[in-house]
């Protein structure tokens, strides 16, 4: 007899809620999606991680803590300078 797999046909959704790292996993995922973001426009404008770190006048390392998805103590005010060392306005919905 032929094990089935419970998997096939669901979705990633229901495996990863079955799994217990929906949270995680979505977590991780967005925190990529914003450091990708911010990557695209520092060098659309050609700044720097250096230069991004004077502008947000803090220090190279915690900017790349911004780009690290395993950092878990990114706050709303690191992001918000971050985007304004860029020029833009960050902006945060629930969906």
């Amino acid at each position: 007899m032929v094990a089935k797999n419970k998997y096939i046909g669901s979705d990633f959704d229901d495996f990863l809620e079955e799994e217990g790292i929906r949270g995680e996993v979505e977590t991780v995922a967005l925190k990529k999606v914003i450091a990708w973001q911010f990557l695209k426009e520092m060098k659309k404008s050609h700044i720097t991680k250096t230069m991004m770190a004077r502008k947000m006048h803090t220090s190279r390392s915690a900017v790349d803590r911004l780009f690290d998805p395993g950092n878990e103590s990114m706050t709303l005010q690191t992001l918000n300078k971050a985007a304004t060392a860029l020029g833009k306005k960050l902006k945060v919905e629930l969906v």
